[in-house]
């Protein structure tokens, strides 16, 4: 007599795969993906049929780059991609009001299914926490690919203490509240030790290193990172004392993280 495997209800399910997308945002369409994307991913990449995505057209963009290394399966046309809706982009899907289940009903029907953001990894600093928690719910294995994360790659270029950290999302956009976030976030940075990471929209980064300047202590260290992986990027850690002596190295083309700790 045989008995069912213990995983049988995953047998005739898809898998959703988390796929990292490059940090350039599609901007630079000629940086080698290849030189950031292992081979891996973009092999199960070119292969799936059927997508979830932050946006559309940046995702049609992205896998028509990847088509120029590894052929996708069909034409980029024929690609089932579905957009998470706008207020998730707005207010986040991790806070469990948002049911994913419709979108992935493919999935359920035995069709491997992407997920994927407009640079790095969808569902860190991005969305679609609400479609990984919903796969989980509906039995569906979850399967994260390698890539980019720019949270992780900042935090460990920062210098700054990288076995406890956390990562506080983007600051409020008002002026008063963020100035008493960001002191928050000092206070607990400089007495536990755990550093503070957050990121912020290329078009908010002056706004946002003018008030850390600001606000932050002199001896507090601060570390700013942009664009890793691409040409451009950069990463740089120092006191607040010293950035108040240099030159912005930020630009309006790229999300930053930003740092504080001891």
């Amino acid at each position: 007599m045989t008995t069912a495997p213990e995983n049988a209800d995953l047998v005739n399910k898809g898998k959703l795969f988390l796929v990292p997308a490059p940090l350039d945002f599609g901007c630079d369409s000629e940086m080698d993906l290849q030189n950031t994307m292992p081979w891996g991913t973009l092999t199960v990449a070119s292969k799936l049929q059927y997508w979830i995505c932050e946006n559309s057209k940046s995702t049609r963009a992205y896998l028509k780059r990847v088509n120029e290394i590894v052929p996708l399966t069909g034409p980029l046309q024929s690609l089932n991609i579905q957009e998470l809706p706008r207020e998730v982009h707005k207010k986040g899907d991790h806070n469990g009001n948002f049911d994913a289940r419709p979108l992935l009903s493919a999935a359920l029907d035995g069709h491997d299914v992407g997920l994927v953001s407009e640079a790095g990894m969808p569902a860190v600093a991005d969305p679609g926490s609400s479609v990984v928690r919903a796969a989980h719910d509906m039995g569906i294995e979850v399967v994260p690919l390698t890539g980019p994360v720019s949270i992780l790659l900042a935090l460990a270029a920062s210098g700054l203490n990288g076995q406890n950290f956390a990562f506080a999302g983007y600051l409020p956009q008002d002026a008063g509240q963020r100035s008493q976030r960001i002191r928050e976030l000092e206070s607990l940075a400089l007495k536990t030790g755990q550093t503070q990471l957050f990121i912020e929209t290329p078009y908010r980064n002056a706004v946002m290193l003018q008030t850390l300047l600001q606000t932050l202590e002199h001896n507090t260290r601060l570390a700013i990172s942009s664009g890793l992986t691409l040409q451009r990027g950069f990463s740089y850690s120092d006191t607040v004392k010293n950035w108040r002596k240099k030159t912005s190295p930020l630009d309006n083309s790229t999300p930053a993280v930003f740092a504080v700790g001891r």
